[in-house]
């Protein structure tokens, strides 16, 4: 044996180690409404077990570690109280609300992740979400939860689309709509702006609760179907695709960007929102974790470079591909149908 060098050390390995717990903590948290319950007030440990209905050992052991983390605070009366941050995204019901995706963590992407070293062994995935058979199922679960984690990003798109100021009517084609967060945010920013938005018929109710919260119905029409068979309709002014690429993978990506370029009116813009990696692939670290759940839930998903996603576009017939900063992990993609 030899000696590790003096100058290493496994502290940061150490770290690494139980990096599946503050998720899981954060999620047992959320389920058990301890953050909500502490939007109301500061509380003590037995009121907050009282309140929460769940083990005084458990409450503390959970709310001791995200005192750590700096998720939870504790007053000079010894009372758990909310920090400006869980205040802002771990209560339930507030607009920025991100707890859902600690839930879609630990009971969906943690299990399959599990399996991690045959997937890597034989290259196969747990199951193929980006496929009605199962992936809708999959999709119906979460993606309303994403929609606050999106909607600032697509708010950002709305003003620089800028849709208002073009007469008459403007039509948007929302694919693998989701939550819808993208057409909705471009129909509340221009009042003759219509959206067609496409998904599995399982997905689809989803869309239109959202929709319908939000005022927004009588501007949206709705088309089931997968992206490769469904009828995208024509001369839209605007084409989404909202975190679709990565689960698709290259050669159903190309397939998908020349079907959306021909329902494109002229001058028209499609608008790819995606994890991107630089073209080293060294980063940025979020980019290389979502292509190992692309392995680890597509047959071949993964995440790719702009350089990548450009030569795409322009092989589809796009012009002018382009990124705009937004709000997310990474600046969205846009490129235009030459008129």
């Amino acid at each position: 044996m030899t000696e590790a060098r003096s100058d290493v050390t496994p502290e940061r390995l150490m770290h690494m180690v139980w990096g599946f717990a503050p998720p899981l903590a954060i999620e047992a948290a959320v389920h058990h409404g301890i953050f909500d319950a502490l939007d109301k007030a500061p509380m003590a440990l037995d009121e907050l077990a009282r309140v929460t209905r769940a083990s005084p050992r458990g409450i503390a052991a959970v709310a001791n570690l995200l005192v750590g983390l700096g998720l939870l605070g504790r007053d000079a009366g010894d009372r758990y109280t909310l920090t400006p941050e869980s205040e802002a995204f771990l209560v339930s019901g507030k607009p920025a609300f991100r707890g859902g995706i600690f839930r879609h963590m630990s009971r969906q992407l943690i299990p399959n992740w599990i399996n991690l070293d045959e997937i890597v062994a034989t290259g196969a995935p747990v199951g193929a979400f980006n496929q009605n058979e199962g992936g809708a199922a999959f999709f119906e679960q979460f993606v309303e939860d994403l929609f606050s984690v999106n909607y600032d990003a697509a708010r950002t798109l709305a003003a620089h689309l800028d849709l208002a100021r073009v007469a008459g009517r403007v039509s948007i084609l929302d694919l693998a709509a989701g939550s819808g967060v993208w057409g909705i945010a471009l129909a509340q920013s221009a009042p003759h702006a219509v959206v067609r938005a496409v998904d599995w018929p399982q997905v689809l109710p989803v869309t239109r609760r959202v929709v319908d919260r939000l005022g927004l119905s009588p501007r949206f029409t709705y088309v089931a179907g997968d992206l490769a068979s469904a009828d995208f309709g024509e001369a839209h002014r605007v084409a989404t695709l909202g975190h679709i690429l990565h689960s698709e993978g290259e050669q159903r990506s190309r397939v998908l960007l020349k079907k959306t370029f021909e329902a494109l009116a002229p001058g028209g813009t499609i608008v790819i929102a995606e994890l991107l990696v630089d073209e080293g692939r060294r980063g940025p670290l979020s980019g290389l974790v979502f292509a190992i759940n692309m392995l680890v839930h597509t047959e071949q998903g993964g995440t790719y470079t702009f350089n990548e996603i450009a030569e795409w576009l322009r092989e589809a017939g796009f012009v002018d591909v382009r990124q705009v900063p937004a709000p997310a992990p990474s600046p969205l993609v846009l490129a235009t149908k030459a008129g």
